[in-house]
């Protein structure tokens, strides 16, 4: 498949829209007609219904293939590029919002000390998965994640590309609960015993639902509130003022206004972090690594 016949057919799927598409990318709406046209000639399937602009189930399931492949294949172009690509005067660092702790902070002064001629260090607090996009296609020399999994296991991340991972801290999982939940005061809980209960999904901020409704091998956990923010301490106030639950790491629960975090004892699960870097990366990130304890 042509790779800028899938990009026309994202576009137009994720705007609902082919006028949109065709201002995000630049094209004609005709162009973007005709890409659409030339892609469900060539699968032998109509991918998008016409009114409203919405994929068909076929249409869905080659989404399911399609973002994937372009991550690859920009991930690729970077990858090559890297190697006459030099950049020691600065560092772009991409990170989730819970992995933004004190510790990061001193070890980005660190190596500002300790690395003759860096000129300028930009931080960017995004989800997971723009994390890891940002990564391997290039516009971030380091990234940070973090979230749920199973003691000394690595983070289910998504395959875009080769890059190194290395894990560098973990902690307890804790439910945040408003402050006067009746499970607030315990010392522990187990996460089945939440299954009912209102949930907010903020998969670029908490854990994801899908991974809770996994680990505690349930059907419940469903969002009451969907948050597509990055901003922890705004995720809290929702929190506190009882618009839902949410998982995360014990210290980034700790110090949230109005709201309590709860240590999961059931299933055993911690809430990892975890370093990724292109292989090859520029000077400081090495320096940047080592002052995380990587």
């Amino acid at each position: 498949m042509d790779p800028h016949l899938l990009r026309t057919f994202v576009a137009v799927a994720e705007h609902g829209s082919f006028s949109a598409a065709a201002s995000s990318l630049g094209y004609t709406q005709s162009a973007v007609s005709q890409h659409i046209a030339a892609l469900e000639a060539d699968l032998g399937a109509a991918l998008l219904s016409r009114r409203p602009v919405k994929a068909t189930e076929a249409g869905e399931r080659l989404m399911e293939h399609a973002r994937p492949l372009l991550l690859r294949l920009e991930a690729a172009r970077a990858d090559i590029a890297g190697l006459k690509q030099v950049r020691p005067s600065r560092l772009t660092l991409a990170c989730m919002p819970a992995a933004l702790t004190p510790a990061l902070a001193d070890a980005l002064a660190a190596v500002r000390r300790e690395v003759p001629g860096l000129a300028a260090t930009t931080v960017r607090v995004l989800g997971r998965d723009e994390v890891v996009r940002a990564v391997v296609t290039g516009g971030a020399d380091l990234g940070l994640v973090c979230g749920a999994a199973a003691p000394s296991d690595p983070l289910p991340l998504p395959d875009a590309g080769p890059m190194i991972t290395l894990g560098i801290a973990e902690e307890p999982l804790a439910v945040l609960l408003p402050a006067g939940h009746p499970l607030a005061g315990r010392p522990a809980l187990r996460l089945a015993d939440l299954a009912d209960a209102r949930w907010i999904d903020a998969p670029d901020t908490a854990v994801p639902l899908a991974r809770l409704r996994s680990a505690a091998h349930s059907d419940g956990f469903r969002a009451q509130v969907a948050y597509s923010g990055t901003d922890l301490r705004g995720l809290g106030a929702l929190v506190a003022a009882g618009h839902g639950l949410v998982a995360l790491g014990l210290g980034a629960a700790d110090g949230l206004p109005g709201a309590v975090g709860v240590r999961v004892s059931v299933p055993r699960l911690v809430h990892r972090t975890e370093i990724i870097h292109p292989r090859g990366p520029a000077k400081p990130v090495p320096d940047l690594v080592a002052a995380l304890g990587g």
